[in-house]
């Protein structure tokens, strides 16, 4: 992306204003598995810590892991690597959402699909009212 894309666009990642600030006001705390990387503010008399966090590609709030998310939102005050437990055997890895998408999850059926319906089978009888 170009030098007028990163001042101009958001959603593509950083904007280069957000990048000056991370630098400038921003104390870096650390970085998750997919590359995002969190940052706090550095502390100042009377004023409450900030937290935030630069996307590793596109700005996709689904990305940043449940530990992360609750430091974010402070749930916490400890870096979340300090207390994770270990993974378990049946944790899946992330995956982004498709929603939106052409990997989106389209049934069959759905207009997407095509939109061809299973026959009926015969053992569904539409209600009438009596007259």
């Amino acid at each position: 992306m170009g030098l007028l894309g990163k001042i101009f666009t958001w959603w593509d990642g950083a904007t280069v204003d957000t990048l000056l600030f991370s630098s400038l006001n921003g104390e870096k705390v650390g970085e998750d598995h997919q590359g995002n990387t969190y940052f706090r503010s550095k502390p100042k008399k009377g004023r409450k810590e900030r937290r935030w966090v630069l996307y590793n590609g596109a700005n996709d709030a689904s990305r940043v892991p449940s530990e992360w998310h609750g430091w974010l939102h402070n749930s916490y005050d400890a870096i979340p690597e300090s207390h994770l437990p270990p993974p378990r055997i049946w944790e899946k890895d992330y995956v982004p959402n498709l929603t939106g998408t052409t990997g989106a999850y389209r049934p069959a059926g759905s207009l997407e699909r095509g939109g061809v319906r299973a026959a009926a089978t015969g053992d569904y009888e539409a209600w009438t009212p009596e007259a």
